[in-house]
């Protein structure tokens, strides 16, 4: 029952520790990667979707998209893209939107109408070329949404303080336990060198009794020869 209890134990403190190091983990990749136009991830942009505007057909707010750059030369109708918005309501903000079709902007700079597919409505402006981040890969759902929560104060204490308080609180204990264990083995040594000392003593006390015994012995032999008479005496 104890080697199980521990088996769990050990289990238990894995785990925590696994989860406590991926969150850090994530927590750093995520703040330098997610949502940054200019910094990519194994090869991929990562940008989290932040309205239901492509909801109806590839993904909702929450995921996060990955996006690959591509020359947009390349781009044809219906690729998914992102782009960097110049629209009146959104400026500046990562978009990712569908190609409706190939157009040039009122400067005749070649570029694309996009829409979002839940309400199939043209963005504002066309996006030429030099706004274009890249072409929709894939997504991951929800990742966002807890990456925005991981961001948070309770977020912070449930997916990182609460795991790094219980490692410490388990080592902590840990650490009593073993000193616990080394204080009651050098008081069992302690008492073991104390008994093996009394042993020796009283060995030794009854080594010292039996010399004294024997010399006493040895003593009595000698008086009872010196009184014995001799046969000269006896002459």
């Amino acid at each position: 029952m104890k080697k199980a209890l521990n088996i769990i134990k050990n289990i238990f403190v894995w785990v925590v520790a696994v989860i406590a190091i991926c969150m850090m983990i994530f927590t750093l990749v995520s703040v330098n990667t997610f949502n940054r136009a200019e910094r990519d991830l194994f090869g991929y942009k990562v940008f989290i979707v932040m309205s239901d505007s492509m909801s109806k057909t590839d993904f909702d707010a929450g995921d996060i998209v990955l996006v690959k750059e591509v020359d947009p030369a390349a781009l044809k109708e219906g690729d998914i893209i992102a782009y960097t918005s110049q629209n009146t309501h959104n400026f500046g903000e990562t978009v990712t939107h569908k190609i409706r079709q190939l157009t040039t902007d009122a400067e005749g700079n070649p570029g694309f109408i996009t829409y979002g597919t839940t309400t199939d409505t043209d963005d504002e402006t066309v996006v030429t070329y030099p706004y274009v981040l890249g072409r929709y890969s894939g997504k991951i759902p929800k990742l966002g949404t807890f990456f925005h929560f991981l961001k948070t104060t309770p977020g912070y204490i449930v997916c990182i303080l609460i795991p790094f308080f219980l490692l410490i609180l388990i080592q902590g204990l840990n650490s009593v336990r073993l000193f616990r264990r080394y204080r009651h083995e050098q008081l069992e040594e302690l008492q073991a060198e104390r008994e093996r000392i009394e042993a020796e003593r009283l060995e030794s006390q009854k080594l010292m009794q039996e010399l004294l015994a024997l010399k006493e012995q040895l003593a009595g032999q000698e008086s009872a020869d010196e009184a014995s008479p001799t046969v000269e005496d006896i002459n």
